[in-house]
């Protein structure tokens, strides 16, 4: 198990150290902060994900204007965010190319950290002293919260939760592709009962829901839909023995283990992708 590693700090553009010139004051010039203008190309990436926040360092590197970036890169959010950076590199003097290595730099830190597989155990119910363990519930809306582009789940029964109804209302306003896999209660066979699981995400908009369709378990008779999974942009996987469910989040003693990077969350993707695309998971 590896501890987590503070994200690198992408390099000085070689622009900027470049120019600089021989004298007393090199070492201190190439060391100025710009933090506005950081702050907001990091805001940029984190709201542009990394295959868009390229597409925007190459468009800085051309020149390219205010106006168009804020034209080719539209999205959720991302007319703000490109305000702020643009004002940010007109206060403090941060020329188009030298913010285009920045980013650069710091897409390149960020997909450098998600090589690095990190794998951490979780719990919900009582805790216990000098052995510190993050709370399901909280890694629930982590997950969701670090959703960019997609999020996968599956889960056995569910119920309105108020904080994960808000974490996926949240991811499905900016933009992410949002996919859940529940029993049924006639899949579950009189082992589930009260409102169809599906129901706990009626408030959430755009959410695509899918089952594992009763006719399609033909030689799987008695077999449930079981897993207990979230997938975060094929980066962040999450598996555990708790439903989507409060008391399950907070109440029940409940475990599971989240990975970060390395190839196990590509391949729960993977998997769940192939379930829908050869029909074995049905949208309900």
């Amino acid at each position: 198990m590896r501890t987590r590693q503070p994200l690198p700090r992408p390099p000085l553009p070689r622009a900027v150290v470049g120019r600089q010139g021989p004298g007393p004051d090199a070492g201190r010039l190439a060391a100025v902060s710009r933090p506005g203008f950081e702050t907001a190309a990091k805001a940029a990436v984190a709201v542009l994900g990394v295959s868009r926040a390229k597409d925007l360092a190459g468009l800085l590197a051309r020149g390219g204007s205010r106006e168009r970036a804020q034209s080719e890169l539209a999205g959720p959010g991302a007319g703000t965010t490109l305000a702020r950076l643009y004002d940010a590199m007109e206060k403090e003097s941060v020329a188009p190319a030298e913010a285009a290595a920045y980013i650069r730099g710091y897409v390149a830190a960020i997909l450098h950290t998600r090589d690095t597989v990190r794998v951490r155990t979780v719990w919900s119910g009582p805790s216990t002293p000098g052995v510190p363990v993050r709370a399901t519930a909280q890694v629930l809306v982590d997950v969701i919260g670090g959703a960019r582009d997609e999020l996968l789940a599956m889960t056995y029964a569910a119920r309105p939760y108020s904080a994960l109804t808000r974490a996926l209302t949240a991811a499905a306003e900016r933009g992410v592709s949002i996919h859940i896999v529940v029993e049924t209660l006639a899949g579950a066979g009189g082992l589930l009962s009260g409102r169809e699981p599906a129901e706990a995400f009626s408030a959430v908009p755009g959410i695509s829901l899918w089952h594992w369709a009763t006719r399609d378990r033909t030689g799987h008779e008695r077999s449930r839909q079981h897993a207990k999974i979230a997938v975060a942009d094929r980066r962040t996987l999450f598996v555990g023995s708790a439903n989507l469910t409060e008391s399950a989040a907070r109440r029940n003693i409940e475990a599971g283990v989240l990975v970060s990077g390395g190839e196990a969350p590509k391949r729960a993707a993977e998997h769940i992708i192939e379930l829908q695309r050869t029909g074995v998971l049905r949208p309900l």
